[in-house]
């Protein structure tokens, strides 16, 4: 598969490593040349431009900080008629109520992945990766207390919700359609909520049992 990923920070890196491993065609494309080609060059990757990288392949994926994603999409959002494009990011901001001393967040943007799919009409927007840090993802670790690291997508278009789980499952992950994307919404609160506990030390695993013992029945 083609993919172009956006962007040549920690999450770029993640999941770009994963894919040029698993024989997938990456091009890294970025605002900075040299940090592009420097990317590139780890991974064994092409570089390029960031219209580039959003008219490459099959898949784009903005790993970019929220801010960055409206400029992006202005420039981009022609060549990504057409094309599946991840989202992977999460809007977080600090959370001025937090007592004093202590790290959390709120959401800074109720639902990134649905602005997305409105600036770019025509792409095929799904949400996945964005629950983890980049580091989880590059890690070789897969399978927690006997299950494997599952990664939640929600699209609305099922040839593209399709691929996103095949890449997530390239990297060796469990892959969960989770619904359209109007759902992803879900995904960023879970994210901002559980990412504010593990700063606080509290283990966001503990909070859910596992299936078989969760008796969850359809009223």
């Amino acid at each position: 598969m083609r993919i172009g990923i956006i962007g040549a920070g920690a999450m770029a890196r993640a999941l770009g490593s994963g894919w040029t491993k698993a024989g997938h065609e990456v091009l890294i494309g970025a605002r900075s040349a040299d940090a592009a080609a420097e990317l590139a060059a780890a991974l064994g990757a092409q570089a390029g431009t960031i219209p580039e990288a959003a008219g490459f392949g099959d898949v784009v994926v903005p790993a970019l900080p929220v801010p960055a994603l409206t400029e992006v999409l202005d420039a981009t959002r022609e060549l990504l008629v057409g094309r599946t494009v991840v989202d992977c990011t999460n809007a977080f901001a600090p959370d001025a109520a937090a007592p004093e001393g202590s790290t959390a967040f709120v959401l800074a943007e109720d639902a990134v992945a649905e602005r997305i799919a409105a600036q770019a009409p025509g792409a095929h927007v799904v949400k996945a990766f964005n629950l983890c840090a980049a580091e989880v993802w590059q890690s070789r670790e897969r399978t927690f207390d006997g299950r494997r690291l599952a990664v939640p997508i929600c699209g609305d278009d099922a040839t593209a919700v399709g691929l996103v789980a095949t890449l997530a499952q390239d990297l060796d992950l469990h892959a969960i359609p989770a619904g359209g994307l109007h759902r992803a919404r879900y995904l960023e609160a879970m994210s901002v909520f559980t990412v504010g506990l593990w700063f606080a030390g509290h283990d966001a695993r503990a909070m859910f049992p596992p299936l078989e013992a969760a008796f969850a029945v359809v009223d």
